[in-house]
């Protein structure tokens, strides 16, 4: 289990790394599915792991000394759970856009908090994986870690390039008269 989380880790960026030398055709139809589907899994994973085990949770929440302990235990008690809920809006894709911001801005607070114990010289055990990541260095956090945050941004840029395409073909809204003077607004431009 200890090579697990870095061999997972490897396999996000090398699938990134595929994506780029893909044909357009598989980057939109399968690849992107692919990875809502491994980063959704991820989150799903790891939120039951904490979940299963609140207390030691709110005992890696509290080795990094930044909030209180009744913060800390409420904490354990409610983010396994949106993790796992936001690892099923990725999955399925409702309400997909809340799912990848809430993950983001989670992922960026945790690296944030772990830089943070590390300056501090604090030894801290993650917990976000369960006892497979509680003999982690601290570069192999940070792989795992910025290799999903990697993944949730190209997630998010996909969707954005999606919409503004989707947007650009269907002009929703705009009497068709105005779709075409945009459209030739925006040549001329």
């Amino acid at each position: 289990m200890k090579i697990f989380w870095p061999a997972l880790a490897a396999i996000l960026a090398a699938v990134a790394v595929i994506a780029l030398v893909a044909s357009g055709r598989f980057r939109s139809r399968y690849f992107w599915r692919i990875v809502d589907l491994l980063v959704g899994g991820v989150f799903i994973y790891a939120g039951v792991l904490k979940a299963l085990d609140p207390i030691q949770f709110a005992i890696d929440i509290d080795n990094y000394k930044m909030l209180p302990w009744s913060i800390a235990a409420a904490f354990a008690f409610y983010l396994p759970w949106l993790e796992v809920f936001c690892g099923i809006a990725l999955i399925f894709r409702r309400l997909y856009l809340g799912g990848l911001s809430i993950l983001s801005l989670s992922i960026l607070a945790f690296i944030a908090a772990t830089i943070a114990a590390k300056a501090r010289g604090l030894d801290i055990t993650c917990g976000c994986f369960g006892h497979a990541s509680q003999h982690w260095s601290f570069p192999q956090h940070m792989l795992v870690d910025l290799s999903i945050l990697v993944a949730l941004a190209a997630l998010s840029a996909n969707e954005l390039i999606r919409a503004r395409h989707h947007d650009q073909k269907t002009q929703i809204g705009i009497p068709p008269l105005l779709a075409e003077e945009k459209s030739e607004d925006r040549q001329t431009a």
